[in-house]
């Protein structure tokens, strides 16, 4: 029986986009504040699997660790990512085609499953194998108020199904919500989306509409629709599937984040209004 292990590791880098082949002006229309040297602090996940062995491991870690550390983290800690690696001399070091390029240098050393990069505690990526298939994920947040109750039923109808949450005045939450798309990874710019479009469809399809509302009278889809936290995953789902269609790549998932001790999450791999929606409680 196999076992999955991962093992957390992080370092420091800087890096820029800049396309040589692009004036300054074209550079800075594209990139944005990106085109000067910034920093971050990433953290990254490795995701190893296999057999469980006589002494109660998958791997031994602390040579897991060495191997991470000489491959990957040494040589790129407080260095300028776009020249310590030949990989970035043609391909801008993006957080997606980092992830792929560091699954490239450790694969052949370890039975790797995934890598998970965290720039910051906003923006992540993974990658998985997949040829030059890689997945992004953009989180980001909203506060709205809903109430959990059919027209058609009772107020104590309502509350042995729903419990507190059907009070006729409804109550709030601060959702954190974090959408992941998927696509192939450019073989110049790195990117698998343009981030800021990306960013800027979330907020126009959903933060804003959502942000400060009562769901069940302000969203005319909740007017008949119970706004749980599944119904609002899957309908964020339905908003957001064609707009990042539109810009080249596929959404993957969304997390719904309703409290720390429950979210929902669906993943899309049917037309959305096929989707499931897999409610995790934590805690």
């Amino acid at each position: 029986m196999y076992c999955t292990i991962v093992r957390r590791a992080k370092f420091n880098a800087s890096h820029r986009y800049w396309l040589e082949e692009c004036t300054p002006p074209q550079n800075q229309a594209r990139f944005g504040p990106t085109v000067g040297v910034h920093g971050h602090d990433y953290v990254l996940f490795v995701t190893m699997a296999g057999p469980v062995d006589g002494y109660g491991m998958v791997l031994n870690l602390s040579e897991v660790k060495h191997q991470i550390r000489d491959l990957v983290t040494a040589p790129l800690n407080y260095q300028h990512l776009n020249t310590v690696w030949p990989e970035f001399a043609h391909t801008l070091p993006t957080t997606e085609y980092l992830a792929a390029v560091i699954w490239a240098r450790l694969k052949p050393h370890l039975p790797i499953t995934q890598i998970q990069i965290y720039e910051t505690d906003t923006l992540w990526a993974a990658y998985q194998g997949e040829a030059m298939t890689a997945y992004l994920t953009v989180s980001t947040h909203f506060s709205a108020a809903h109430r959990l109750a059919l027209d058609t039923l009772t107020l104590a109808e309502n509350t042995e199904i729903y419990g507190l949450c059907a009070r006729v005045h409804g109550h709030g939450h601060n959702y954190g919500l974090e959408v992941t798309v998927a696509g192939e990874i450019d073989p110049r710019t790195g990117m698998i989306v343009d981030l800021a479009h990306l960013q800027q469809a979330i907020e126009r399809h959903v933060v804003k509409p959502f942000d400060h509302t009562f769901l069940n009278h302000d969203l005319p889809y909740f007017q008949t629709v119970v706004p749980t936290a599944e119904n609002i995953a899957l309908h964020i789902a339905q908003l957001l599937q064609t707009p990042i269609q539109e810009l080249g790549a596929r959404l993957h998932k969304i997390k719904l984040i309703e409290s720390p001790n429950n979210a929902a999450e669906v993943l899309v791999t049917a037309p959305v209004p096929n989707l499931v929606a897999l409610l995790t409680a934590h805690g």
